[in-house]
């Protein structure tokens, strides 16, 4: 299950902007069977519209579930200080007693634009693979130094580490772009997002399956569990044909469908009611 962190289009604080509601949703959706709860992280939304922190989010969402995976999906990591990062991920991670995912990316647009924030996407880039090392030195909980062109840290020690091991990443990629996906095959999982598709729309089966060819290739010897993570959308009212749906993005190397819920969507009690159905299998 995957909910934005902005609100309706009448710039009230209700709907995926209330903390409150976006707890219960994700309690409703534990309940109903879903594997996981992730939000949207965005800083603003490009026009007058509530927004919340997906932290704040993901905070209440911890309390209100037990077993569920959870996380941000995905987080403009070259935006943020790394460090302050890892602290805020270690401290959910205990929270959610180690079922935290930590979703990354590099971002785009005005969310960098409006705040003057330097850089390319090549520059962007650069800092989210130096950023996720100082990302895992620092849940480590051993004393850490880095010494990277964008970012510096010197005897530093985080405490308390993680629940996790180490919490899981997943890095997001647009389609069909290669270096973020050869970026996403280091890590725990790929979030594939196709090239100028809209909200309503989904990649397609063989384009996931190019996805999945490609990562596989650069996974090489590894031989460690990888997810692949579909961005889908399923009606919830015609059980067969989701199940087939899902069936064929399985065929084509998925892990996880995350059900893609949005303002463009419906009502948030329309979208609810999705949720109440259960995931499609």
């Amino acid at each position: 299950m995957h909910v934005p962190n902005i609100g309706p289009d009448d710039g009230s604080t209700s709907g995926f902007a209330d903390p409150r509601l976006v707890a219960e949703l994700a309690h409703e959706a534990e309940e109903c069977g879903w594997d996981g709860f992730f939000v949207w992280d965005h800083i603003g939304a490009g026009w007058p519209v509530a927004v919340a922190d997906p932290w704040i989010l993901l905070t209440a969402v911890a309390l209100r579930t037990s077993v569920i995976r959870l996380g941000a999906l995905v987080t403009p990591l070259p935006r943020r200080r790394p460090w302050k990062v890892a602290r805020e991920t270690a401290t959910l991670d205990q929270l959610c007693d180690g079922r935290l995912v930590f979703g990354a990316g590099i971002g785009g647009g005005p969310e960098y634009s409006s705040f003057d924030e330097p850089g390319d996407d090549r520059e962007h880039g650069d800092m989210l693979d130096e950023a996720l090392q100082v990302l895992t030195g620092l849940w480590s909980g051993e004393p850490f130094d880095f010494e990277g062109h964008h970012y510096r840290i010197h005897d530093v020690q985080f405490l308390p580490r993680p629940v996790q091991q180490r919490i899981p990443v997943w890095v997001a990629g647009t389609w069909p772009s290669r270096r973020p996906l050869r970026r996403a095959s280091r890590w725990d999982g790929v979030f594939p997002l196709g090239r100028g598709l809209g909200f309503d729309q989904q990649m397609s089966p063989e384009d996931l399956a190019a996805v999945v060819e490609l990562v596989r290739h650069h996974r090489s010897g590894l031989g460690t569990p990888y997810d692949v993570v579909h961005w889908g959308i399923s009606t919830g009212t015609d059980l067969p044909a989701d199940r087939e749906l899902v069936a064929r993005y399985e065929a084509a190397g998925a892990t996880w469908w995350l059900e893609n819920l949005n303002n463009q969507r419906g009502s948030v009690a329309s979208q609810r009611e999705r949720i109440r159905r259960g995931p499609p299998r």
